[in-house]
């Protein structure tokens, strides 16, 4: 899951409204109903950091996710100019394609204009992601249409973008013969991860350093359920670090 913009990066903004607000709010809303669903979720940013484009793709790519979800919130040139959702893709082929269509239907069944699904092999987290990749516009930010039905409806648009993610891939099944682990860094110099490491295990966890060529992983923990490493997540959130769960 990847929640567009962050930071110092607003996005697109309308009437104190930030883009990069609304992104985090519904990734991590979605993720939650995936991972209710038995589906592995992990997130390139839990809280208001900045990330470049090409970062977020360098995340995605090493922590070897099937799937990446960017989520975005539209603007037209004028207020109130244009209203409804699109997905968009590098090309509108496989099962990218069938997921962007599937997310759209889901969302036009909860009042949204469905505008269809786009390519865009401009993109650089859709060009530069490894996997299949999707980025959602949630409805025009600077459309009061829109933003209605973004707040009076936001559960109900988490579940259909949820539901279109696993009308394609299917719902989750437990973990057979995989481990989970909690990801609390990825860094690219060995002295850093080795220094972060080493807190973690002052702190009472076990965990060792994975390199994904070009980053060094910190990951706690070898359990063997998502609900034990969602658990171990809550926890280590509650201390202060930033998480991402993966599965091994």
């Amino acid at each position: 899951m990847d929640a567009g913009h962050g930071g110092y990066d607003n996005g697109a903004q309308y009437g104190g409204r930030k883009e990069k607000d609304d992104n985090l709010r519904l990734a991590l809303a979605v993720g939650q109903i995936l991972s209710e669903n038995g589906i592995p979720v992990m997130y390139t940013r839990q809280d208001d950091v900045y990330q470049s484009p090409s970062e977020k793709a360098r995340i995605a790519n090493a922590s070897g996710a099937d799937y990446f979800i960017s989520f975005h919130r539209n603007s037209s040139p004028n207020a109130n100019q244009y209203h409804g959702v699109e997905t968009l893709v590098f090309d509108n082929n496989g099962i990218k394609a069938e997921m962007a269509a599937n997310v759209n239907s889901r969302l036009e069944n909860v009042g949204f204009r469905n505008i269809g699904v786009k390519e865009r092999p401009n993109l650089t987290v859709l060009r530069r992601t490894n996997m299949p990749a999707i980025l959602i516009e949630a409805g025009f930010i600077n459309s009061d249409q829109d933003n209605q039905k973004f707040e009076q409806n936001f559960q109900e648009i988490a579940q259909a973008i949820a539901d279109g993610i696993m009308d394609t891939i299917g719902r989750g099944q437990p973990a057979a013969g995989g481990t989970y682990r909690v990801q609390i860094g990825l860094y690219r110099n060995f002295s850093n991860a080795q220094y972060a490491l080493n807190e973690a295990l002052a702190q009472g966890f076990d965990g060792e350093i994975v390199y994904e060529d070009p980053y060094y992983a910190v990951q706690i923990g070898q359990l063997s359920s998502l609900d034990e490493a969602v658990q171990l997540e809550n926890r280590l959130r509650q201390m202060g670090y930033d998480t991402l769960v993966v599965k091994k």
